[in-house]
């Protein structure tokens, strides 16, 4: 495990490290998780060993600190994860982030592009969501004021979400879990959308094909955005088809044209990990 300072207060951003070759690669996990539950499995696989990994967790999550004073919104996200790089000597590195975290990689390159090289974004928030009671992800934690959810909502969503998520949602703070769940669905100015279009830098973005044709990929297409449909899987792409996640991400990473060759694949145990009535970020 390794740690670097990243407010003045002390806070500390956490990561475990793979040893391998540069450049790094950064893995960064989505609301309520933690990077190396998510992508430790596929992070060892042949297709993507070898180099430096990051399973990096962001403030307020897994084994980082949990601030209270701290806001929680995805450019303060991006900054602190910037900070974190910067502490472990990377530059240019390949981030491969899911969710809300594919909503701060996408701001972490247009705020610091000397750190990001190339993204692979997995299923990833592009556009504001709606604030929705009664849902599990977080357009419902955000329908909540903070002090609800504090007191009681969190309750409700831990019953929500079911246990498989929830064994990593319960190590997020209370107050960074509400907050990066409303400042994601209230999403950034321009939005993670329109700054994702405007990076100069290679970019595939993974959704699962079972949700049908991707909203705006013609313009994603249009800016250089590769969008690519994997078989088999819910949001959890990584968990729910790791072999077809890492052939998709490993041609994203070596720059491959053309259709990629993930059909055929079983999804982990037949089945999603976590009911998808929204993007859970």
């Amino acid at each position: 495990m390794h740690h670097a300072t990243v407010t003045p207060d002390g806070d500390r951003i956490r990561w475990v490290e793979l040893p391998g070759d540069e450049p790094s690669r950064v893995y960064v996990h989505g609301l309520g998780s933690t990077s190396p539950a998510y992508f430790t499995e596929v992070a060892v696989h042949p297709l993507l060993a070898g180099r430096r990994s990051l399973l990096v967790d962001l403030l307020g999550h897994g084994i980082s600190d949990r601030p209270t004073d701290f806001d929680y919104t995805l450019e303060s996200h991006a900054d602190a994860l910037a900070q974190a790089l910067r502490a472990a000597g990377v530059a240019d590195a390949e981030l491969i982030a899911h969710s809300m975290g594919g909503s701060v990689a996408v701001v972490l390159a247009a705020r610091h592009p000397q750190l990001v090289s190339r993204l692979v974004l997995v299923d990833a928030n592009l556009d504001p969501l709606p604030r929705t009671p009664g849902a599990g992800g977080s357009s419902g934690i955000a329908a909540y004021s903070e002090r609800e959810f504090v007191d009681r909502g969190w309750r409700e969503v831990r019953d929500r979400v079911g246990p498989h998520w929830w064994s990593t949602m319960r190590l997020a703070g209370r107050e960074a879990l509400y907050r990066s769940a409303a400042h994601l669905v209230r999403g950034t100015v321009p939005t993670m959308r329109e700054l994702l279009l405007d990076l100069p830098i290679p970019r595939t973005f993974l959704f699962p094909e079972a949700d049908g044709p991707f909203r705006g990929a013609d313009a994603l297409t249009a800016a250089g955005v590769r969008v690519v449909p994997v078989p088999d899987c819910g949001h959890n792409i990584m968990l729910d088809n790791p072999e077809a996640f890492v052939r998709a991400t490993a041609e994203a990473l070596a720059g491959t044209c053309g259709q990629l060759n993930t059909g055929g694949l079983p999804a982990r145990d037949g089945q999603r990990l976590v009911e998808e009535d929204d993007v859970v970020g």
